[in-house]
């Protein structure tokens, strides 16, 4: 041994790495590398190449069930992405050559994809999987998971069915069908109540709209309205869709009450100060006057600071932009008869009308120019 140990100071060891060459040699040892060498030439770098060969050995199978094992170590760290990586290339490794495995690897996959939410892939993955091996347990509960998770009651009762068929006492299929059954019957309870309340709107929106026909009132439907608003526009028979475009801004429609009157929301601007009002059910047998002796009665807006706002001494006018006109309303008129004027469309479900302080500077100059006429 000393005869051994005494000739390394008298002869130096081959292929040693020296200072200029070190950290070449390094990057060539697989547990040293910092990247890949991409396409592994076996000359230049057998360690990777054995690597490499022991990782594709073996058959089809023995590569998929690798991969399978390495995925389920993923699913266990929640890492769901890698583990449907690793699935997926097991399913690619084996081909259809072994049924078990590709079934375990497709119900894996489904599980993985489940708990990242993506359930209508999850739901492939387990019809494919009952598809590959029918009577797959693990499949049939997937599937059931994924068709309660979507809501598709009936079919989750369907592969609960299918697999207490081969596992007639499996004890989470018995508790599944059960609750997705209860379900699918409370879904088609709930279905059947949405119809009937749907057939009643549809039938009070009619009545509504023949109530609307009968008085001669013009719609102007939310479809044929210009884009900047304007009331103008060609009027067409109105549809139960026509009636409440303003309905979600105001939370008011017009309706029709137990006695056969209508209730419309009516919208009041004021151009001086750039505000508005709406009276959410003004009975169309109402004078517009008692609705001004409340909006202005003893206590005014606070936008009215100069206190002129007074129901004796306010102007309404009708708007009718297509002939540049605007109608004087009485303010002792009923709503019902300025609606059935000739030259009166409601717009989107709400009859609109201007208030103006007569003789005020902002109502000359309001005027000026402007064609009046009383309704």
């Amino acid at each position: 041994m000393d005869i051994f140990m005494d000739a390394f100071k008298t002869h130096k060891y081959k292929n040693a790495f020296s200072e200029s060459n070190w950290e070449e040699e390094f990057d060539k040892m697989p547990i040293f590398m910092k990247t890949s060498p991409g396409e592994i030439d076996p000359v230049e770098h057998p360690d990777m190449a054995c690597l490499q060969a022991l990782i594709d050995g073996g058959t089809p199978e023995e590569q998929a069930t690798s991969l399978k094992d390495e995925g389920n170590a993923y699913f266990k760290e929640k890492d769901y992405r890698k583990a449907i990586a690793s699935y997926t290339a097991g399913l690619k490794k084996n081909c259809g050559g072994d049924r078990d495995i590709d079934a375990v690897l497709l119900t894996n996959r489904a599980a993985a994809h489940f708990h990242l939410g993506n359930v209508r892939s999850a739901l492939n993955d387990a019809t494919s999987a009952k598809k590959v091996k029918p009577g797959h347990l693990k499949a049939s509960v997937r599937g059931a998971q994924c068709c309660v998770e979507l809501r598709r009651f009936a079919e989750a009762v369907r592969w609960c069915d299918a697999g207490l068929e081969a596992h007639p006492a499996d004890a989470e299929l018995l508790e599944m069908r059960t609750a997705a059954d209860k379900r699918k019957r409370a879904a088609e309870r709930d279905a059947r109540k949405a119809k009937v309340k749907e057939k009643k709107d549809q039938s009070q929106k009619e009545d509504l709209l023949t109530a609307i026909r009968k008085r001669g009132i013009e719609l102007l439907q939310a479809d044929n309205m210009p884009e900047d608003g304007d009331p103008m526009g060609t009027t067409a028979e109105p549809t139960p869709d026509g009636l409440g475009s303003r309905e979600e801004a105001t939370g008011a429609r017009v309706f029709l009450d137990e006695h056969g009157a209508l209730h419309w929301p009516v919208l009041f601007l004021y151009p001086e100060h750039r505000q508005s009002d709406v009276v959410s059910a003004f009975c169309e047998s109402d004078r517009f006057s008692d609705h001004l002796a409340v909006m202005f009665g003893e206590e005014l807006p606070p936008w009215d600071t100069d206190r002129k706002y007074r129901p004796q001494s306010l102007q309404m006018f009708l708007d009718d932009r297509e002939k540049e006109t605007l109608y004087r309303v009485d303010p002792e008129t009923s709503l019902l008869a300025a609606l059935q004027h000739e030259r009166c469309f409601v717009k989107a479900g709400m009859p609109s009308f201007i208030v103006l302080v007569e003789g005020s500077s902002f109502c000359k100059h309001f005027l000026t120019g402007q064609t009046v006429k009383r309704l």
